[in-house]
């Protein structure tokens, strides 16, 4: 027992050596990043600690702001889930170095009645909102996974209007839908890699799913943030 002890201990020493070492590297120890989103950034039922971008801020040493809701929508204000991203990014700290808005699932799931155009100028409204608020930050969104069916529904609108709007501000978009490893149209890969056990959960990934997607998120982060 106290070998292993000591062996975790020795483990955990190496692991935060190495994550310091990583912070220095990339320069962004010390850094405030600001995460908005759904249950996408809130994680659902499970813990926040577990979460992708949580875990790439430990990794760089950088100051961690979660700004998750469960059923939040980008572009209209729902009883049970709260005001639109559009109005509730004004509740975000003042000062942060990054911004990364991670939504759009909610949207799509009622674009019918939404329709394209709000969703558009709601987004837009987010979008001007965020860069008058955060002038120096950088601001980088990611898209909602692929569904069953992608090509021609809903989702894939509301992908392709996140990367038209948010081009128009220079605005990254990581395109989770089409250049994820995360297969979220897929009931085997859902049962792995998602909350629950049965594979119906096509929105939250569990720790291990968290961990599948960390590098690839990094790898886009790390390219617009040394910018």
């Amino acid at each position: 027992m106290r070998i292993n002890g000591i062996k975790r201990l020795l483990l955990a020493c190496l692991t935060g050596l190495t994550a310091a070492a990583t912070a220095q590297t990339t320069g962004l120890s010390g850094k405030q990043i600001g995460v908005i989103g759904d249950s996408y950034v809130r994680n659902h039922r499970d813990k926040i600690e577990n979460t992708w971008h949580y875990k790439f801020a430990v990794k760089h040493g950088m100051e961690y702001f979660n700004y998750g809701r469960n059923g939040n929508c980008i572009s209209i204000d729902l009883k049970q889930w709260g005001e639109g991203m559009y109005k509730r990014y004004k509740t975000m700290k003042d000062s942060l170095d990054y911004v990364i808005v991670i939504a759009g699932h909610n949207d799509a799931s009622r674009l019918d009645s939404i329709g394209t155009k709000l969703f558009s100028e709601r987004l837009d409204t987010l979008c001007r909102g965020l860069r008058t608020k955060y002038p120096e930050a950088g601001i980088i969104f990611f898209t909602p996974w692929k569904c069953s069916g992608f090509e021609g529904s809903d989702r894939e609108k509301v992908t392709d209007i996140m990367k038209k709007v948010c081009a128009g501000y220079g605005f990254p978009v990581f395109d989770a839908a089409r250049k994820s490893n995360i297969k979220a149209d897929n009931v085997q890969f859902r049962t792995r890699f998602f909350q629950g056990k049965d594979g119906k959960d096509t929105a939250h990934l569990n720790a291990r799913g968290h961990d599948l997607f960390l590098p690839v998120a990094e790898k886009f982060l790390l390219e617009h943030m040394r910018k």
